[in-house]
């Protein structure tokens, strides 16, 4: 074997060193410019671009064989401008057909390449003859068929621009390998680069990479990775008369805020879009994107359904969603009407900015939906958002143990904000319903609410001061709390004078409630007000000053009972805690021993009604004058004669 050994490596010592010889040969007797032209030319019928040197040419054989070329220009399709410059281009060589004097380019390396591309009106850019050539040269068949294996670039900016929309976006630190190799039909890019002050890691590859350059269907696989998004596709694509894919998106974001800030789309108002995650079926045609079979996630809300998209200029989203469970908290958690105080409205100002870029279609419904502190049985809402006004409609919500529709408007001027409001809730818990939407905590029971308001202001203190509109409430079977009616009224009756010590203690039930306020720049006046009780009847006037969040108002009560005693009494103060306490001059005139005192007052011999008054309080009557003296009489006859 050992012999055997030495009598085969004899031959292959001696072809090696005939190669060596061959190439130490070649490097010597090459045409230096046959190669270079020999190269230009390859360039050139691979890619349709012409190649301008204007530094320096490096040609090596051994120990690598390869040609560079400093400070390129690379043009075509009839531009003046580059559309790619190059510090050094270098061209490697294939091996075996430079030992036969023919030059043959392996692979291009780019270093610190600038690459221009220009996006005509027409849908053509000066990258078009480009492209138009690699599809003719690698079509099965050509003639003169050439190839580069792979193209690595270093380093490398890239420019866009777009003239239509005047767009314009710059890619830096680019580091790619393109590679498509003779024997295959695919291609495939991999690398890295900077966009936007982050580092994105990006791969694209088409199944079949003639037909993709030709517009003809394609296989496509696509992925970018960064830290505000991921996106991946996979599916087909062609381009015949405008760009067309089909398959499966998937996008994730751990910030959909973020991810919009990054890639330059408008921001929502502050609150929520957060994590974000999408899986759907995605059908892309020019710049419109219709997504089916959606998976999509934000915030931990979870829907399943449809959704398009669209860009012609102005953004357009239309949805069709459905969800389990929805909590909207994240979303108006922002967004209070009441200062950190909570006895004044907020002075903000809003932002209103997000109501002019995008329009608006969406189609919600959901088994549970939270809204801060209320929950909210099965819901169907609709959203609108149209140049500028947003347009909410509830079909129906299961909420507070009733029923509730309405619609709420939004209409952009400026920094104002026109809102107009129609609600109808049927059946509710009255206690949770006016607590969490009026901040009134007094009522129970169950009953109706119907209001329709309109306002208009650039904060919630602006919306207050011009609030317009009406509200009814009707209610059964419930209870006022802060004061007993009866008890008071009963106590009342028998010792007029007795005080309130016990006034604001305790409940005022009715069987029936009926209340309906006017709204006029910000102040409610009561039209009807009307408690009826088991016991005890109440009605009220007066108006409440929705800025200032208090009570001006004055009202009677009055017993079910055969002696019909009533009690005019007064609410005065701020909504969450008023004064009630009864009119004093009532209380006076039902006292047998006061009233009177307060008739007597108002005759003109205030002096004589007084004393008759205190007279029948002591029960002494009227006493007979005492006989005057001698010397009382006398001291009278002398002031007179003075």
């Amino acid at each position: 074997m050992a012999q055997g050994m030495k009598r085969l490596g004899t031959p292959i010592a001696a072809l090696l060193g005939v190669a060596l010889i061959a190439l130490i040969a070649t490097s010597w007797l090459i045409n230096r410019d046959a190669l270079r032209k020999a190269v230009e030319a390859q360039i050139r019928d691979v890619t349709g671009l012409e190649l301008n040197v204007a530094g320096a040419i490096d040609i090596s054989v051994l120990p690598a064989s390869y040609i560079s070329f400093h400070d390129v220009g690379l043009k075509g399709g009839g531009t003046s401008d580059p559309a790619l410059r190059v510090d050094v281009l270098t061209a490697n060589l294939r091996l075996l057909p430079l030992l036969l004097q023919r030059f043959e380019i392996a692979d291009l390396t780019l270093l610190r390449p600038r690459i221009h591309v220009s996006l005509k009106p027409d849908g053509e850019s000066n990258w078009t003859p480009f492209i138009q050539t690699i599809a003719r040269t690698m079509k099965p068949g050509a003639e003169n068929q050439v190839s580069f294996s792979e193209i690595r670039i270093q380093d490398g900016v890239l420019n866009y621009e777009d003239a239509a929309t005047h767009a314009t976006e710059q890619f830096d630190d680019i580091d790619l390998s393109l590679a498509w190799p003779s024997i295959s039909r695919s291609f495939a890019a991999t690398g890295q680069f900077d966009w936007r002050g982050e580092r994105v890691d990006g791969s694209i590859s088409f199944a079949d990479f003639v037909a993709a350059l030709s517009g003809d269907r394609s296989g496509l696989k696509a992925r970018i990775a960064s830290a505000p998004l991921k996106l991946a596709f996979d599916g087909s694509v062609a381009n015949r008369t405008s760009p067309m894919m089909e398959g499966t998106l998937t996008i994730d974001s751990p910030s959909l805020r973020n991810a919009l800030r990054w890639t330059g789309q408008p921001q929502p108002a502050s609150g929520g879009f957060g994590r974000f995650a999408l899986k759907a079926r995605a059908n892309v045609v020019g710049a419109s994107i219709a997504l089916t079979n959606v998976n999509v996630e934000l915030d931990g809300n979870a829907a399943e359904g449809v959704m398009t998209y669209a860009n012609n200029g102005r953004q357009t989203l239309q949805a069709t969603l459905a969800a389990d469970t929805l909590d909207f908290t994240p979303y108006i958690s922002t967004f209070r009407l009441l200062a950190s105080g909570a006895r004044d409205w907020n002075r903000q100002l809003f932002d209103l900015n997000g109501l002019s870029t995008t329009d608006l279609d969406m189609r919600l419904s959901a088994a549970r939906l939270t809204v801060g502190p209320s929950k909210l049985g099965r819901t169907a809402i609709g959203a609108n958002l149209r140049n500028g006004t947003l347009a909410l409609s509830v079909g129906e919500a299961q909420v507070y143990g009733g029923i509730a529709k309405g619609s709420f408007g939004i209409a952009r001027a400026d920094t104002v904000a026109d809102i107009k409001a129609q609600f109808q809730f049927t059946d509710v818990d009255l206690q949770a319903c006016a607590s969490e939407l009026f901040g009134l905590n007094k009522l129970s029971g169950r009953g109706n609410i119907n209001v329709s308001l309109v306002a208009s202001g650039s904060s919630p203190f602006g919306l207050v001061q011009s609030l317009d509109g009406s509200a009814t409430v009707t209610g059964h079977n419930g209870a006022i709390s802060g004061f007993n009616a009866e008890q008071l009224l009963k106590r009342l009756e028998r010792r007029p004078l007795s005080g309130g010590g016990n006034f604001r203690n305790g409940s005022t039930p009715y069987d029936n409630l009926t209340i309906a306020v006017k709204f006029s720049d910000g102040v409610a006046t009561a039209e009807d007000i009307r408690v009826e009780g088991p016991a005890a009847k109440i009605t009220m006037t007066g108006t409440a000053s929705v800025p200032t969040r208090e009570y001006d108002m004055k009202g009677v009560a009055s017993l079910n009972s055969a002696s019909g005693f009533e009690l005019p009494f007064v609410v005065q103060g701020p909504w969450d805690d008023p004064l009630i306490f009864p009119d004093p001059e009532s209380l006076i005139r039902r006292s047998p021993a006061s009233a009177p005192l307060l008739d007597m007052l108002k005759d003109r011999k205030a002096g004589d009604a007084v004393r008759s008054a205190i007279e029948r309080i002591t029960g002494g009557g009227k006493r007979p004058a005492p006989a005057e003296s001698p010397t009382a009489e006398n001291a009278k006859e002398n002031a007179k004669s003075n």
